[in-house]
């Protein structure tokens, strides 16, 4: 029995009330289990003595015992009375604001009696308000102490009088005068107003990794206490106006204790315009550079943001590896945009807000090598894509799938055999057409944020939603260089998590279904996949062509009718144009033979000889044919049809260009009779020749509708046989797999959705930003966009698979176009047309900004992408995969993407002029670079995160689009971008090389972007429900050092797991 008394722990013996042993909690923490059905903590010592181990009767009991412990101290005495003198504070604080608006000017309140508060003026889709912080002489509890301060922002709303925690700086170590490198910043959405009371508090932290751990064994439901780690030093108080209309644009404020009697320091406010420049000497701060050290928070749990992060060391050695090579290689990085009117133009806005929404802006300040000041905003934003694209996706398989199984039903009549095959494919269609309906519903029933936090991967309703799909934006501002815009788009791997990994990827499951469809003996004609894309290419040609042709043909005969020569020209140009592109469709040897496939399939079918449909691709595969031959045959007692004619396709085909020509003689002959009779109209008076207008215009409809109609019935045949056998051959696809055929094409649309959602949104982006660069807009249509997606999943167990099936949904990118158009409306969402495997998307832009294209743009020309995808695993799993497992598949990957990219270099190099790039990126440089790259590659070393850093800058030296993607776009997502962006500032902006760790630091650290509160990341709480937890587990990197404690630890570790689950 256990009974705690103040400071004491007591342990009664259970045969009697006597305490038999007394525990004093000093110097000691609590580590309490977070499974739901442990109820057992740990009291841990400094001390070095015994762990001692108390179970509750109940979670509850466990969770009240563990906040106890934790609390029964002279610390946590002292917390409390801390804490009961800062709400002593703002009690009085709230009494003051309350008098304060007793007495507000009448013209102040509105007609309704609500007050009316002063804006700020700022500039559009700029943040409202924007400052730096500082302290000086801060007094210690103690003389010999040095401080490690942080400061804490809160806001006091004028209409609510709510004080509000609103963001904090990092840790300063170990001066009186810390300077704080991480600013405060106020996005335009949010409420702030001259009246507006802003609370600057100043934290001493004493023991963070004490702070950690008591924090962590709070309940899930209850606030982590402020005050544990840290104790209070100072705060201070203004009003934003103050500030705003201040001369100096900087405010002096005085730091006091809780009561407001003593001064603890001073702190100072500045305001901060990205268009302007700091004032003042760098020599103190870098001077003092090695004495101030830096701290920061890392997070218990990780957060979505592409810049609120930190991992393990482990991590951040392998990637802070690349930073070592740039000394080697100095090679600029493109900037984004160094047009000043395509950072904050106004007429960028409309289409911008339509695609991003809630923006957070972080704001910093670091020193540059020649000790002036520069200003860094970095900036997170969802993206409405992240639901728009996958609608219109799901969409559009719909309308494909409902016309597919038209198709399938109007094939006619068929063999028994046949006949069964295409009703087992309809019935399996028809429920992967309800399932696509019903998430479509479920899609349109969503509210909430617009992007798909981590924890929701695994909800089948959102498995076409990309994972945390946000914008990366790091804008700079230099004293000596433009203005410049770093984007990077983060981005889950595509992947179809609802559906597992058991069985590997889409990569795996292809090769091994396609293999499988070889092999098997099916009762089905095998056509290869090249056979049956070009089938879909076909049906998609017919049902695109076959109607402007129709509508052609009916403007010619109603310019026939008017009597109109050069309407009737025009009308003839465009339907002879596209009567060639529809004969043309038909030139393939895949119809002729899926028509005699097809006429085998009809019941009653005999052959003199008994013909087998080929193939193109497998016209030497004579077993198979032979065993499709005997298939064929059919019973006596059906009726035998006429011997199958070969020859008649040809006709059928060749009809419609002689139909066509006739077309055309007839319009010639009737244009040169036309003009024969004007030259003898100067004989004729005027009422004659209209009269013999009109009769001549009657005789223009009559001649050419027959011939029209002729042409048009030619058509139809060629359309009705060629349709019925391109589904055919479509149903020997379905059939030779059903229903890992459907399945596969499920997941493929899964993996897809996610990957062309993060790509329209990086196209847009990119294009925004780029609308003033020429030699970009003109690379665009020329050549192309290249995209390059950073991948850091492992290829190890479930990761594996992810990879899989991100590499085949990149690769589907291939065949995506762009358009861009101009808004005919204020809706400014890109509008998605075609079929799998043929999509084009067209971007709208307003008026303005589309006037600002090059012509080829302007007049639809499709715009090509090129993506290409570079992996490197950098866990902890990646190291067991190198140890004892494969890294084949990354290897490969990584050899494919290089051809790719080599590629589109070549491809660069021909079509563009070479002055098309800034005079720092040579051909030179980019060929060595892509030579560096090739190295790497082949050299097949462990972690080489140098492949990433080479890939990324050739991507920015093309102006291409860079996508960062790990397992849910946190932790090394976040890494790997906050490292990308401090290179940056170093190679491109000069950046104190004393403070590339701080300014690392600063941009990874947790606390400094306000959330100290488990409820304010959407991530939080959701890591506990999908990874196991960690206290089954010895760490990792110590069971390296030996391969046979790794092996013991691997048996071990599978034995636990195994008596869990039983």
């Amino acid at each position: 029995m256990l009974q705690a008394r103040g400071r004491f722990l007591l342990l009664e013996n259970l045969t009697s009330s006597e305490a038999s042993e007394v525990v004093i909690l000093e110097r000691c923490w609590v580590v309490e289990f977070k499974s739901k059905t442990d109820v057992s903590i740990i009291l841990k010592f400094q001390s070095g003595e015994p762990d001692l181990y108390i179970e509750a009767a109940s979670k509850p009991d466990c969770e009240a015992w563990a906040v106890a412990l934790g609390e029964a101290n002279s610390e946590g005495l002292r917390n409390k009375i801390q804490q009961l003198r800062r709400l002593i504070m703002e009690i009085k604080e709230e009494r003051a604001s309350e008098e304060a608006h007793q007495f507000l000017p009448s013209s102040q309140v509105d007609s309704l009696g609500e007050p009316q508060f002063t804006s700020i003026q700022r500039i559009a889709n700029e943040p409202k308000l924007e400052f730096s912080l500082a302290c000086k002489g801060l007094v210690a509890a103690t003389r010999d102490r040095k401080l490690n301060t942080f400061i804490q922002v809160s806001v006091v709303h004028p209409a609510e009088h709510i004080l509000t925690r609103y963001s904090s700086t990092e840790i300063v170590e170990g001066t009186r005068d810390p300077l704080f490198l991480t600013g405060v910043t106020f996005p335009p959405e949010y409420p702030i107003y001259e009246e507006t009371k802003i609370k600057l508090t100043v934290y001493d932290v004493k023991d963070k990794s004490q702070d950690t751990v008591r924090t962590s064994v709070l309940p899930d439901h209850k606030e982590p206490r402020a005050d544990v780690g840290r104790s209070f030093l100072g705060c201070a108080t203004f009003r934003v106006g103050d500030l705003v209309k201040s001369k100096e644009q900087q405010l002096t404020l005085t730091l006091r204790t809780s009561d407001g009697g003593k001064t603890v320091g001073t702190i100072e406010v500045n305001l901060v315009k990205m268009g302007e420049f700091e004032d003042g000497e760098m020599d103190h701060i870098t001077t003092d550079a090695q004495d101030q050290k830096f701290l920061c928070f890392l997070p218990l749990k990780s957060c979505s943001c592409g810049f609120l992060s930190a991992t393990c060391a482990h991590n951040t050695e392998n990637l802070e590896r690349m930073t070592d090579r740039r000394a080697k290689e100095e090679c600029a990085l493109v900037r984004e945009c160094t047009a000043p009117e395509g950072l904050s133009g106004k007429d960028n806005l409309p289409s911008l807000n339509a695609v991003l929404k809630n923006p957070i802006c972080k704001l910093y300040r670091f020193p540059t090598s020649d000790n002036k000041w520069m200003r860094i905003r970095e900036q997170m934003a969802e993206t409405t894509l992240s639901f728009h694209v996958p609608k219109e996706l799901i969409n559009l398989h719909i309308k494909e799938d409902m016309r597919r199984n038209q198709e399938l039903k109007d094939l006619g009549e068929l063999a028994p055999h046949w006949d069964n095959m295409r009703k087992s494919v309809i019935a399996h269609c028809d429920q992967m057409l309800s399932m696509y309906q019903d998430t479509l519903a479920e899609l349109g029933k969503h509210t909430g944020s617009s992007f798909k936090s981590s924890c929701s991967k695994g909800e089948k309703t959102l498995e076409f939603i990309p994972i945390n799909l946000h914008l990366q934006r790091m804008h700079v501002h230099s004293p000596r260089l433009k203005d410049a815009l770093y984007d990077v788009i983060t981005v889950g791997a595509p992947a179809a998590h609802f559906q597992g990994f058991k069985n590997g990827g889409l990569r795996k499951l292809l090769s091994k279904f396609e293999a499988e469809r070889r092999n098997t003996g099916y009762q089905c004609i095998y056509y290869s996949p090249e056979n049956t894309a070009k089938a879909k290419e076909v049906l998609s040609n017919i049902n695109h062509l076959q109607p402007l042709i129709s509508s052609h043909a009916d403007l010619l005969l109603n310019s026939a009718s008017q009597h109109s020569p050069d309407s009737l020209k025009n009308s003839l140009k465009m339907l002879s144009e596209k009567t060639e592109l529809f004969v043309h469709a038909f030139k393939d040897q895949l119809v002729r033979s899926a028509l005699l496939a097809l006429y085998t399939a009809r019941p009653g079918c005999v052959l003199k000889k008994p013909a087998v449909p080929r193939s193109s691709a497998e016209e030497s595969d004579d077993l198979k044919h032979q065993d499709h031959s005997s298939q064929i045959k059919r019973q006596d007692s059906i009726p035998h049809h006429s011997e199958y004619d070969e020859e008649e396709w040809d006709r059928v085909w060749a009809n419609v260009g002689k139909s066509l020509n006739c077309v055309i003689a007839m319009v010639d002959r009737l244009l040169e009779k036309d003009n024969s009779s004007k030259t003898k109209e100067g004989e004729s008076d005027p009422s004659a020749a209209d009269c013999k207008v009109l009769h001549a215009g009657g005789d223009w409809y009559e001649q050419l509708y027959p011939l029209v109609i002729t042409l048009k019935d030619c058509m139809g045949e060629v359309v009705t046989r060629a349709k019925q056998s391109m589904a055919f051959v479509l149903l020997q696809e379905l059939a030779c797999g059903l229903p890992q055929c459907l399945m596969l094409t499920l997941r493929r649309d899964i993996v897809f959705s996610q990957a062309l959602a993060g790509l329209v949104c990086g196209f847009i982006i990119k294009l925004h930003t780029s609308l003033h660069d020429q030699g970009f807009l003109q690379q665009l249509h020329t050549v192309g966009l290249l995209v390059q997606y950073e991948g850091l999943l492992s290829t190890y167990s479930e990761e594996a698979g992810m990879l899989e099936d991100m590499a085949v949904g990149i690769s589907d990118l291939q065949k995506v176009m762009f358009k861009v158009i101009e808004a005919k409306s204020e809706d400014f969402l890109p509008i998605i047309t075609g079929r799998r495997e043929h999509y084009v998307i067209e971007v709208q832009l307003p008026a303005k900004m589309f006037e600002l294209l090059p012509q080829e743009i302007k007049e639809g020309k499709l715009l090509r992408m090129y993506p290409v995808l570079f992996n490197v695993g950098i866990n902890e799993q990646q190291t067991l995969a190198e140890r004892f497992g494969d890294t084949t598949l990354q290897e490969n990957i990584n050899q494919e993407n290089l051809e790719l990219l080599k590629e589109y270099y070549n491809l660069f190099t021909e079509k563009m002029p070479p002055d098309c790039l800034p005079h720092f990126q040579e051909q030179n440089d980019l060929k060595g670079l892509l030579e560096n790259l090739h190295q790497n590659i082949q050299a097949k070393r462990r972690k080489n995160v140098e492949i990433m850093w080479l890939a990324a800058t050739i991507c920015r030296k093309l102006n291409g689009v860079r996508f960062t993607c790990c397992k849910s776009a946190k932790d090394r997502t976040s890494m790997s971008v906050t490292l990308e962006q401090c290179s940056i500032l170093r190679d491109e902006h000069q950046l104190h090389k004393d403070f590339f760790i701080r300014a690392l630091d600063c941009m990874r650290s947790r606390q400094t972007q306000g959330a100290l509160n488990e409820s304010d990341d959407p991530e939080t709480g959701c890591l506990t429900d999908n990874k196991p937890t960690s206290r089954h587990f010895y760490p990792v990197a110590l069971l390296l050092v030996s391969s046979h404690l790794l092996v013991v630890w691997l048996i071990l570790s599978l034995a636990l797991l195994l008596a869990k689950y039983q």
